[in-house]
């Protein structure tokens, strides 16, 4: 298989994610809960009758970072990183299971691998600075997943 091949399935790769992302944040954002409960989301509430971090739109997650700085920022972003990288693991995880294409199946496990790293610095990090991590999923969590 020539380098250009190769590129091209990359590209269209990314594009396949770029396009599902899309997808999914119409229906987070348009509260189309048929679709978003198709796609495996669901609007659950905390304790506080809030949303999970989990379930925050992109759209959601960086409006709660304007006006935050130093420490308050930092927290916020590790918490929404946190959520974010969660919800591609188990994307990722769907993938492996109900893929055709081994391509998006050895992606998926990119994105496994690389996601729960950068989780787990991030708890790292919030233990480290004394953040609450109440709201962050659990890297384990992510290792439970890759069973489910």
């Amino acid at each position: 298989m020539s380098k250009e091949s190769i590129l091209y399935g990359v590209i269209g790769l990314l594009i396949g994610a770029i396009l599902a992302g899309a997808g999914a944040a119409y229906a987070v954002n348009n509260n189309q809960q048929s679709m978003m409960n198709m796609m495996g989301m669901h609007s659950n509430t905390n304790s506080r009758g809030m949303m999970d971090d989990s379930d925050m739109s992109m759209n959601d997650m960086t409006s709660s970072l304007k006006n935050k700085t130093g420490d308050d920022f930092d927290e916020a972003f590790i918490s929404g990183m946190i959520a974010h990288h969660q919800g591609a693991i188990d994307m990722a995880n769907l993938a492996k299971q109900n893929a055709k294409h081994s391509e998006i199946k050895n992606l998926a496990n990119d994105i496994v691998t690389a996601q729960t790293k950068e989780i787990n610095e991030m708890n790292s990090w919030q233990a480290k600075w004394g953040y609450d991590s109440s709201g962050s999923t659990n890297s384990s969590h992510s290792m439970d997943m890759m069973g489910h």
